[in-house]
């Protein structure tokens, strides 16, 4: 852990951690980043590299939720359409 660093992080579904790391080696090795960091330890990877990985993980991930909420509804309600709607202001 970086020093300074209290690991107080909660994981939302520690289930997800496995399948992110794995996630994150398979992006980086596509990207070509130095395999350095296959031994786990990414403190030799600069940080235009590390954000290059992270940056390449959120478009993907982005694109599958926009694929996934196409397939729920059909395109039309999007996001939004699966939330109650807001209260209206008062004007």
């Amino acid at each position: 852990m970086a020093l300074g660093s209290s690991g107080s992080n909660v994981k939302v579904m520690p289930e997800a951690f496995q399948a992110m790391n794995q996630f994150k080696y398979e992006v980086a090795t596509e990207l070509g980043i130095n395999p350095e960091y296959k031994s786990g330890y990414w403190g030799n990877i600069s940080s235009r590299e590390c954000g290059a990985v992270g940056g390449h993980m959120v478009r993907r991930m982005v694109a599958a939720a926009q694929q996934s909420l196409v397939g729920q509804g059909g395109g039309t309600t999007g996001f939004r359409g699966s939330f109650p709607p807001e209260p209206k202001q008062n004007q």
